[in-house]
């Protein structure tokens, strides 16, 4: 447990333990002075450890002792997070049991809407390429059964592949910001139980997927929701739920949304690097769509940095696996890769490349396909900024007016970002009907977040 980084594992047994922060400082200052020591601990001291301290000495094993005694169940330091590298324990999550532990805690802190866990940062450098590193080698997990009273049937699975699917559409339709909390009171409420659960290794292997699935949703919806490191987070997690489930495609899956988070922080090399990964790593696993998605973004990543060889030869490569795609052959995680998604991804490619017909082309094509809404007002802000581009400006207004007009509604930090970037640009342009686009999207605008 880093200093800086508030300790959920410990919240969330302390909790479960239903002692509050004095009673727990008096509990171990008297199971101190069992030991021999004079321990003057108060609550103050708990709010510390709470937020990452660790204390010294014996003070962990107290606090194990302590919350253990009121849980009726033995308790280690990578349960409280407080297990210390190079002592002979390992770190909190790295075993299944563990992990299964931290992400459960984070579910519920998240649904009690504690503010640290909104507002937490971004990993960078290895810290966010361990999980990708680790995703991909050995060790594989042989067996991911459990013991537990409550025992996990078939049932359970088609519940949380159902949940999956109806905060998807959710997302879609109302945003992420809507959703968010839903999907995370449901991991909180329903899901977590079942992992902590009794199940076979294959019922298990079921379940880690299927979880997997909803916490990736639960990622996206933080990630519109402009969280970027819960986003992360739950991104990991279910990248770690993947390599339980033993589906390589659900993880390269999970890559794809990390090398789209990546696009848009813009550290494009770490794009190119983890869609090669879900590429290399996944394999035969990897279905038309996903791997249309991955070589299109890698094409964008490639355009932002200048090497327009690489980018050509990775749109070639996304247009050839979208022509491969079967409707109905695809695991439903990837039904977002639409008719028109790889064409307009296809055309913020060629447009920072500089070729303005070819993105004309693949935005006109990309608009003409049907779509959700979400997607749709994607691919009109796309036009748009092609249309501006190309000096057509009342077209560009015309075309702004429906994105506008489709968005409404919609809570999602995203799609706001895409009105406002189209409105400054409109307004620059000084054309005609800019004022009259611009007053449709600042109505858009007003919806409340």
């Amino acid at each position: 447990m880093g200093a800086t980084e508030p300790n959920i594992l410990l919240e969330a047994l302390i909790e479960e333990a239903a002692v509050s922060r004095a009673g727990l400082a008096a509990h171990i200052n008297r199971a101190g002075r069992s030991r021999g020591l004079c321990l003057r601990y108060e609550h103050t001291a708990v709010a510390r450890w709470l937020k990452g301290q660790r204390p010294r000495g014996q003070v962990p094993d107290l606090i194990c002792e302590v919350l253990g005694n009121r849980l009726n169940r033995p308790l280690s330091l990578d349960d409280i997070g407080m297990a210390t590298p190079g002592a002979g324990a390992a770190l909190p999550g790295s075993t299944l049991t563990g992990f299964v532990e931290r992400a459960t805690a984070l579910w519920r802190s998240d649904d009690q809407q504690r503010p640290h866990i909104l507002a937490s940062a971004t990993v960078t450098g290895t810290t966010a390429v361990m999980p990708v590193w680790e995703w991909e080698n050995p060790p594989e997990d042989v067996d991911v059964s459990r013991s537990g009273t409550t025992r996990v049937c078939m049932a359970d699975i088609m519940t949380l592949r159902a949940a999956r699917a109806h905060y998807e559409l959710m997302y879609r339709r109302a945003g992420g910001i809507a959703t968010r909390s839903r999907i995370v009171g449901f991991l909180n409420t329903e899901t977590a139980p079942l992992l902590r659960g009794g199940y076979s290794d294959a019922m298990g292997r079921q379940l880690h997927r299927a979880t997997g699935g909803l916490v990736a949703v639960a990622g996206i919806c933080a990630y519109d929701s402009d969280a970027h490191g819960l986003a992360q987070r739950y991104f990991h997690q279910a990248l770690r739920l993947a390599k339980a489930s033993g589906d390589r495609g659900l993880g390269g899956y999970v890559i794809a949304l990390l090398v789209n988070q990546s696009l848009f922080l813009a550290d494009y090399r770490q794009s190119v690097a983890f869609a090669q990964a879900a590429l290399r790593a996944a394999g035969r696993h990897i279905t038309p769509a996903l791997a249309a998605d991955l070589y299109a973004m890698q094409a964008k990543a490639y355009a932002h940095i200048g090497d327009a060889t690489s980018a050509l030869e990775c749109i070639r490569r996304a247009e050839s696996e979208a022509g491969r795609i079967r409707p109905g052959h695809e695991p439903d995680e990837t039904g977002y890769v639409q008719p028109g998604l790889v064409d307009v991804q296809v055309a913020e490619a060629l447009l920072s490349l500089g070729d303005l017909p070819g993105a004309r082309e693949h935005a006109v094509t990309a608009v003409r396909t049907p779509a959700h809404d979400r997607g749709r007002v994607h691919r009109l802000a796309m036009l748009t900024h092609v249309e501006l581009r190309q000096g057509e400006a009342d077209r560009a207004a015309a075309t702004a007016v429906e994105m506008a007009e489709r968005a409404r509604g919609m809570e999602s930090q995203r799609l706001r970002d895409r009105l406002r970037a189209v409105r400054e640009d409109l307004i620059a342009s000084g054309c005609a009907d800019a004022g009259r686009a611009a007053e449709v999207i600042d109505g858009a605008l007003r919806v409340p977040l």
